[in-house]
């Protein structure tokens, strides 16, 4: 696999070929980047951001949630890291731990009927959600990419996440 953009010392292009033993994609590496590792806080900061965890200057969604293939950038094949289920549970989490003490203070402090809660609350959380995923999704992505989990596991013909 070819890799757009320059190296870290070289202005030439640099290619990525799989292990002769294994078949298996090396793993991106900090060197391999563009700008300077960021750590893992700038690498989540880059992934909520929609941006490529990797060098922080290409997309990291084609779409709502499907990332791009590869990095418009660095070239990290980004579509072989699949978070699976991990950012909605973690966008269900911080969703509730956001607005759960508002429910709680209405509920505290004006004691409303349950159906005032249900026609308030649910749009709110809904929203919440939608609005949470796809920063949490890339966020989710930055670790995984960051804990060295970058698709190669899953074999040179991995799909889509």
């Amino acid at each position: 696999t070819k890799m757009s953009g320059r190296g870290p010392a070289t202005g030439e292009d640099q290619i990525m070929r799989p292990d002769a033993a294994s078949g298996a994609i090396p793993r991106l590496r900090p060197a391999t980047w563009r700008q300077a590792d960021p750590g893992l806080p700038g690498m989540l900061w880059r992934g909520a951001r929609g941006r490529c965890p990797a060098c922080g200057e290409g997309r990291l969604f084609a779409g709502y949630l499907r990332p791009v293939e590869r990095c418009e950038a660095c070239g990290a094949e980004l579509a072989r890291i699949r978070a699976d289920d991990a950012p909605p549970y973690f966008t269900i989490f911080l969703a509730g731990k956001l607005i759960a003490p508002f429910v709680f203070g209405l509920e505290r402090a004006f004691a409303p009927p349950l159906w005032v809660h249900a026609v308030l609350w649910a749009p709110v959380i809904t929203a919440a959600c939608i609005l949470l995923l796809r920063p949490v999704k890339g966020a989710t992505i930055a670790l995984m990419l960051c804990l060295g989990i970058d698709g190669s596991e899953q074999g040179p013909e991995s799909g889509r996440a």
